[in-house]
C-alpha cells in the first residue's frame, strides 16, 4: 500500500464518523435534498387530496389578464431590487464599476440563481466570470457574494419578524400555532436586529472567539434594509395579485410568503422547489382554496423564475447583433452578457429539458386529442409521448455540457430540441412549449461560435449535485403524475392500455422510461472506473516541453526539466500544463505554459481528464491573469501569498533606495567573496564541488531534497541551465542555480545552496550579484519568488481564508520563517504580484493544499522526515 493510503489499525470512532462524514459529503448532501424533496413532495400530496387537476387547470386559466400584468411588474421590481444588492455590495467594498454591467451580471446571476439553484449554475459562479473580467480579484468578488448572500438572510429575517408582530394573531389562526409565541419570536429577532444596527454605528467590529466582523456603518445597513424590504415585498406581492379575492391580508400573506421563501432557500432543495409550495399550501390552505391556490403557484413560478430567464436570453441574442458593438456601451453588455452565455444556455437548456419531462406526465387537451385521432395512428402519438420525455432527460444532461461550452453538447442540445419540437405538435399540439423549444434552438445558433471545445460528452460524470437535480425532476414528474391521475385505479393492465382516450397509461410508461434512463446515468456515473492515471514523461515529451518553455516569458517553467511531473499538452500541442497527483488531487503548477490562446481550453482539458479519473483539479500559485480561465471551469481561488518581482531595469545600487544592499556587496568584497555565472559546460568542471555543497546543505538543516515547485539536486537539472557560483579563497562556498528563457523577459533562481562555514551575508551577495549580472545581459525582471501567506486582505469583511492566512502570517513564526522570508525580498524593493490556489470549493482547498505539502515533501515519510 503507497504511504499516503496508509491508515492506522485502530482510531477513534468520532475519527472514523468524521473521516467518513469528510469523505462522503457530496453524495450524503445530495441524498439529504433529495429525502427533503421526497417529504415535501409526499407533504403536498396529501395536502391536495381533495383537489383535482380539472379545477387546477380552471383556476390558472381563469387568472385575468390585469393580473399576470401586474405580477410582472412586480417581478421587474423585485430584480431592480435584487440588482441595487450589487450595487451596495460594489460600493461597500469601495469599489467603482459601470452600472449596465454591473447590472447585466446581477440580473443574469439571480435569474440563473433563482431558477438552478444548484452549485455549478449559482449565481455566484455567475459574479465571478463576470467580475473578475471587470477587474476584481478573488477576495473583492467573495466579499461582494457574502455581502449580497447575508443581506438576503438578514433582511428576510427582520421583515418577516416585523410583519408578524403586527399580523400574528392572523397568521396564527391561519397556521394553527399560538399568536404569543410567534410574538414573542418576532421580538427576539428584532431585537438582535436593533442591537447590530447600534453596535454598527461608526464600521465597528465585532469579534466572536478567533472571527472579526465589520458590520457595516448605519447608513450601509439602513439602505440595505430598504432594498430587501422592497425586494422581498414586490416578490411576495407577484404572487398575492394572482391569488383571487380573498380574506387574507397582505400583510398576513407576505409574512408566511416570507417563512416559505425561507425555509425553501435552507432546504437547499433547487429553487426551493416542494418545499415553498408546501409552506404555502399549509400556511393559505383553510383560507384559499386549494386548487386555486395550486394554479397560482404555477403561474408565479412561471412568470417569475422563467420569465426572467427569459429575458436574460433576449440580451444573449441582441448581444450577437454586431450593430450594437460598434457602440461603447452596448459593446460592455455585450461582452458580459456573451461571457454569460454558456451558464445562460444551460439553465434555460435545464428548464426545457424539466418542461419536457412534465409534460410527458400530464394529460392532453380533449379538443387537441380529437384533433390528432383524425389525423394520426396511435402509435405515432404513444411513440412521440415516450420519446418526447427521454429527449427531455436528454437536455437535463446535455445543460452540464453546455455550460461547459462543450461541442458535442451543443450538438445534443440542437438535436434533442429540434426533434422534441416535432414531437411536441405530434403528441399534443403543444404550442406553447414548441414555441419555448423554437427560441430555445434559435438562441443555440446564434451562440453556436461560444461551443469550440471539443470534448466527449460520454466522458462527462455527473457529479452528487447534478444526479440529485435529476432525482429531483423525476420525483417530480411522478408526484405529478399521481395527483393528475389521482382517480385512477391502478392495475397491471394499465401498462398494456393503448387508446387515445388513456392518457394514464401513457404517463405510466413515459415516466417508467425515465427511471429506468436515468437510473442507467446514475450507475454509468457513479460506478465508471476511476482508475486512470497518465504515463510517466516520455523523453519526446521532455524535449517538446522545453522547447516550449524557452520560448515564453516564465522563468518558472524551467521546472518541468526537473522531470519529475506529468505533462498535458493543449490539443494544438503550443502550450503545456505541468501537473503532480497526489491522492486524490491532480495539481497544476503555475499558469499553463505557452501560447496564451490555448490557455483556456488546457485548462479545462485538465479539470475535465482530473474529473473523469475521480480526481480533484486544483492549480498552484497562478497569477491573476488565468483566474477568469480557471473561473469558467468551475474552480475557486484561494490567496497563497506575494511573488516578488524586481525591475531589472530600474534596480540600481548607486541610489539612496537600496544603500543596504550596497553595503552587503561591499562588506562580502571586503570579505574576499567573488562571483560567476558558469555556463552549463563551464558547471561540468565543478559538479562534484556543487554536489558537496548541497550534501552538506541538506545536512546541516537536517533535511530532504523537495520536489515539484522547487528543484533538488541532480547532475541533469544542475546542468541544464546556468550556474552562479561565489568563491572565497578561491573556493566554491555558495552557488544557486539560474532559470531562463530566450525572451529575456525574466531571470530567477531555483536551488541555493551554501556551505555552513561561508561568510554571513553570502547569501545576500551572491542575490545581488545575480541581479546585477542579469540586469547587465539584458534581462527585464528578476522573480525573488514567493512569500507564503503575505499580503493576505487585514480587513475585517476579508475571506475567512485570507483571515486564517493572515493570523499565521503574523503568529507563525515558529512553524515557518514567513516574516523573515517576506523581510529578505523586501529588502530588494520589489513589485508583489498576488498567487492563488484555484480549486472546487473551501474543503477542497484545504484538501489540494495538504497534497501540495506531500508532493513537495515527497511524501509523508519525506514530510515527516523533513
Amino acid at each position: 500500500m503507497p504511504a499516503q493510503e496508509q491508515v492506522p489499525e485502530q482510531q477513534p470512532a468520532s475519527s472514523a464518523i468524521w473521516a467518513f462524514l469528510i469523505r462522503f459529503k457530496p453524495y450524503l448532501t445530495s441524498l439529504a435534498i433529495i429525502a427533503v424533496f421526497a417529504l415535501t413532495a409526499f407533504a403536498i400530496y396529501h395536502l391536495t387530496s381533495e383537489v383535482r387537476y380539472d379545477e387546477v387547470e380552471t383556476a390558472l386559466l381563469s387568472t385575468s389578464w390585469t393580473s399576470i400584468l401586474l405580477a410582472i411588474v412586480f417581478t421587474g421590481l423585485s430584480f431592480v431590487a435584487l440588482i441595487c444588492y450589487d450595487v451596495n455590495a460594489i460600493d461597500y467594498i469601495g469599489k467603482k464599476l459601470p452600472l449596465p454591467t454591473v447590472a447585466i451580471t446581477a440580473f443574469s446571476a439571480y435569474a440563473i440563481g433563482n431558477t438552478a439553484g444548484f452549485g455549478a449554475l449559482s449565481g455566484g459562479a455567475i459574479r465571478f466570470r463576470a467580475y473578475s473580467r471587470l477587474g476584481l480579484n478573488p477576495g473583492e468578488i467573495g466579499r461582494i457574494i457574502a455581502f449580497v448572500t447575508l443581506s438576503f438572510g438578514l433582511g428576510l429575517l427582520a421583515v418577516t419578524a416585523l410583519s408578524l408582530l403586527m399580523v400574528a394573531p392572523r397568521v396564527a389562526s391561519i397556521v394553527g400555532l399560538d399568536p404569543l409565541w410567534l410574538r414573542v419570536g418576532a421580538v427576539v429577532i428584532v431585537g438582535i436586529m436593533v442591537a447590530l444596527f447600534v453596535v454598527a454605528r461608526g464600521e465597528r467590529t465585532v469579534s466572536i472567539g478567533w472571527l472579526r466582523l465589520r458590520l457595516p456603518d448605519t447608513r450601509t445597513s439602513s439602505r440595505q434594509f430598504l432594498v430587501s424590504a422592497l425586494d422581498i415585498a414586490a416578490t411576495a406581492t407577484a404572487l398575492y395579485v394572482l391569488l383571487p379575492d380573498t380574506h387574507v391580508g397582505w400583510p398576513s400573506f407576505f409574512a408566511i410568503f416570507a417563512t416559505a421563501v425561507g425555509l425553501g432557500v435552507l432546504s437547499h432543495v433547487p429553487a426551493g422547489l416542494g418545499v415553498f409550495e408546501t409552506v404555502m399550501i399549509a400556511g393559505l390552505g383553510n383560507a384559499i382554496d386549494i386548487d386555486t391556490l395550486l394554479g397560482s403557484l404555477v403561474l408565479y413560478r412561471i412568470i417569475y423564475h422563467v420569465l426572467p430567464l427569459m429575458l436574460a436570453t433576449v440580451l444573449l441574442v441582441a448581444s450577437e447583433i454586431r450593430q450594437l458593438a460598434a457602440r461603447p456601451l452596448f459593446a460592455d453588455i455585450g461582452q458580459i452578457t456573451v461571457r454569460l452565455a454558456p451558464s445562460l444556455l444551460s439553465t434555460l437548456a435545464l428548464i426545457v429539458g424539466a418542461m419536457l419531462i412534465f409534460s410527458s406526465v400530464t394529460p392532453t387537451p380533449d379538443d387537441n386529442l380529437d384533433f390528432l385521432s383524425s389525423i394520426l395512428p396511435l402509435p405515432i402519438v404513444e411513440a412521440a409521448h415516450f420519446l418526447s420525455s427521454i429527449l427531455g432527460l436528454g437536455l437535463v444532461v446535455a445543460s452540464r455540457g453546455i455550460g461547459q461550452r462543450l461541442d458535442g453538447a451543443w450538438w445534443v442540445g440542437i438535436i434533442a430540441a429540434s426533434a422534441a419540437l416535432v414531437l411536441s405538435l405530434l403528441k399534443a399540439v403543444a404550442v406553447f412549449e414548441a414555441m419555448f423549444l423554437g427560441v430555445f434552438i434559435a438562441v443555440m445558433l446564434l451562440s453556436a461560435g461560444e461551443f469550440t471545445r471539443h470534448a466527449s460528452l460520454l466522458r462527462m460524470r455527473m457529479g452528487p449535485a447534478w444526479l440529485s437535480a435529476i432525482a429531483i425532476i423525476i420525483a417530480g414528474a411522478a408526484t405529478i403524475l399521481f395527483f393528475v391521475y389521482r382517480d385512477t385505479q391502478y392495475s397491471h393492465a394499465l401498462w398494456w392500455e393503448f387508446e387515445f382516450s388513456e392518457e394514464a397509461p401513457r404517463s405510466l410508461r413515459a415516466l417508467l422510461g425515465l427511471v429506468l434512463a436515468s437510473s442507467a446515468l446514475a450507475i454509468f456515473s457513479l460506478l465508471r472506473p476511476v482508475t486512470y492515471r497518465p504515463d510517466e514523461m516520455a523523453g519526446a515529451d521532455l524535449e517538446k516541453a522545453i522547447a516550449i518553455a524557452k520560448k515564453q516569458d516564465m522563468a518558472d517553467a524551467n521546472l518541468v526539466r526537473m522531470a519529475d511531473k506529468h505533462i498535458m499538452f493543449s490539443q494544438d500541442g503550443n502550450a503545456f500544463i505541468m501537473y503532480g497527483i497526489q491522492g486524490r488531487s491532480w495539481i497544476g503548477l503555475t499558469d499553463p505554459i505557452g501560447e496564451e490562446s490555448e490557455m483556456s481550453e488546457l485548462v479545462w482539458q485538465f479539470v475535465e481528464t482530473a474529473r473523469a479519473a475521480g480526481g480533484r483539479a486544483a492549480f498552484y500559485q497562478v497569477s491573476p491573469k488565468l483566474l477568469s480561465y480557471c473561473a469558467d471551469a468551475g474552480l475557486r481561488a484561494f490567496k497563497l501569498g506575494e511573488l516578488a518581482i524586481v525591475d531589472l531595469e530600474t534596480f540600481d545600487l548607486k541610489g539612496s533606495r537600496l544603500s543596504g544592499l550596497r553595503q552587503a556587496l561591499n562588506r562580502g568584497t571586503r570579505d574576499g567573496l567573488a562571483f560567476s555565472l558558469l555556463t552549463p559546460d563551464e558547471a561540468k568542471s565543478v559538479l562534484g564541488n556543487l554536489r558537496d555543497i548541497s550534501d552538506a546543505w541538506l545536512a546541516h538543516h537536517n533535511t530532504r531534497e523537495k520536489t515539484f515547485s522547487l528543484g533538488s539536486f541532480s547532475d541533469e537539472y544542475v546542468l541544464s541551465q546556468p550556474v552562479a557560483v561565489l568563491r572565497k579563497d578561491d573556493k566554491i562556498v555558495a552557488f544557486a542555480t539560474v532559470m531562463v528563457t530566450d525572451t529575456k523577459q525574466e531571470a530567477t533562481v531555483d536551488l541555493m545552496r551554501f556551505l555552513p562555514e561561508a561568510p554571513r551575508g553570502a547569501m545576500d551577495f551572491l542575490f545581488i550579484s545575480i541581479m546585477e549580472q542579469m540586469r547587465s545581459e539584458g534581462y527585464r525582471t528578476f522573480n525573488l519568488g514567493m512569500a507564503p501567506l503575505s499580503g493576505m486582505s487585514k480587513r475585517d469583511i476579508a475571506p475567512v481564508w485570507d483571515w486564517i492566512g493572515g493570523t499565521l502570517f503574523e503568529h507563525g513564526e515558529k512553524f515557518y520563517n514567513f516574516k523573515g522570508l517576506r523581510a529578505f525580498k523586501t529588502k530588494f524593493h520589489p513589485k508583489w504580484e498576488p498567487r492563488y490556489l484555484a480549486v472546487l470549493n473551501g474543503a477542497g482547498a484545504a484538501l489540494a493544499l495538504m497534497d501540495v505539502t506531500l508532493l513537495i515533501g515527497g511524501g509523508v515519510r519525506g514530510v515527516v522526515g523533513k
